[in-house]
């Protein structure tokens, strides 16, 4: 059978009606606004060189990604326009647009501001603080914080960090008595603990922690990490490092940004710099294992340095401590107390369900790695 012809004035017609379906089609479709580059000043709490700096440049790396480069931040480094210690006022104020650092440096404008970060161990690691932050209340409680000290600031939280060592000693120190007395560098609540073990304590910034050791203003010191500790030298002054401590040992970078500025952003633009702290969550993590297990065994095997696990009647005394701190702090202020509360109520439960659950993973590491481990 013959196929049947359509007549042209049909397939005019139908062409046009076909076109006009497109066109309703792509006006019906969401569509993604994009808004004019905007470029953010970030300071981060960190020199050059810090891995940290670089943790701060791959959250930035996401960021501009993923907003196709209409959303660029130009990265600081620490000092560039403020102290360290001052950066929390500087975001609010906008002496900058954001910042990139810890809340540790800025506790002392209140203590609470150490419970994001350099808090108690009730049982949850940083991964399990930075899940409270996100699904226990957290993130309320800190912009209720930032509420009552009059700061106009939108933060979020990124790269949960493992536990950092007790750090850097003359000699390997084998229980609480060989510490008291010392001259230790420390920051945020850990401060108090250590005093409450008898250290004196010097709140120190990383760039000048050699230099007070070797001219004895301390006798011991902390930072964070492996990698960081090699990085700035503090294996040239001390071959004894302690690893795990519960000074601090759930801490987590804070991105902070301007109230005013953020809220003032196009939403796909304060979507972005939210969800890719997340990302970086993730990228900082990644790295970090890659370069602070590789920066460990050549503080082993390069610098002659002698790691040891700390002692756990050291641990166990620190826990004390902590409890005394609490004390005080929960008498003193009310919000502090909420806070806490939350996060101890929230470790509860987590921990019991992550400590039930986990296996011996020491065990396993044994049976395929026998002897490696120093204890």
């Amino acid at each position: 059978m013959a196929t049947k012809t359509q007549p042209k004035s049909n397939r005019r017609k139908f062409l046009t009606g076909a076109t006009a379906a497109a066109g309703a089609a792509t006006v019906g479709f969401p569509m993604v606004s994009f808004a004019r580059t905007t470029t953010l000043k970030m300071q981060g709490a960190w020199g050059e060189k810090s891995p940290f700096a670089h943790m701060a440049r791959q959250y930035i790396q996401r960021v501009e990604e993923m907003s196709g480069g209409s959303l660029k931040i130009e990265y600081l480094v620490a000092n560039a326009v403020v102290g360290t210690k001052q950066i929390a006022d500087a975001v609010s104020q906008r002496a900058v647009d954001a910042g990139h650092g810890v809340t540790a440096y800025w506790y002392a404008k209140n203590p609470t501001a150490s419970l994001f970060g350099t808090g108690p161990v009730y049982g949850c690691n940083a991964n399990q603080i930075v899940a409270w932050i996100h699904y226990g209340g957290g993130k309320e409680l800190y912009q209720e914080l930032f509420e009552q000290m009059g700061l106009d600031i939108v933060g979020f939280f990124c790269m949960p960090m493992p536990c950092q060592p007790l750090g850097w000693f003359k000699k390997h120190i084998t229980n609480s008595a060989d510490m008291k007395g010392l001259k230790y560098r420390t920051v945020g609540l850990a401060a108090n603990v250590m005093e409450k073990m008898g250290l004196g304590v010097a709140q120190l910034p990383g760039g000048e922690i050699v230099p007070n050791f070797q001219t004895g203003r301390i006798e011991a010191f902390e930072f964070n990490n492996p990698t960081a500790d090699r990085q700035f030298g503090a294996q040239n002054v001390s071959k004894h490092y302690h690893l795990s401590s519960y000074h601090q040992a759930a801490e987590f970078f804070e991105i902070s940004f301007n109230g005013a500025m953020f809220r003032k952003l196009a939403k796909e633009h304060q979507a972005i710099l939210e969800y890719a702290a997340e990302a970086a969550n993730t990228a900082n993590y990644g790295w970090a294992m890659d370069q602070y297990s590789a920066d460990l065994q050549r503080l082993i095997h390069e610098d002659g340095v002698n790691v040891y696990r700390t002692d756990t009647s050291i641990m166990k005394d620190m826990l004390t401590a902590w409890d005394q701190v609490l004390e005080e702090l929960v008498e003193a202020d009310a919000f502090f107390a909420k806070t806490l509360e939350s996060q101890k109520a929230w470790c509860e439960r987590v921990a019991f369900y992550d400590i039930l659950n986990a296996p011996d993973y020491k065990l396993a590491y044994d049976h395929y790695f026998p002897g490696k481990l120093p204890f």
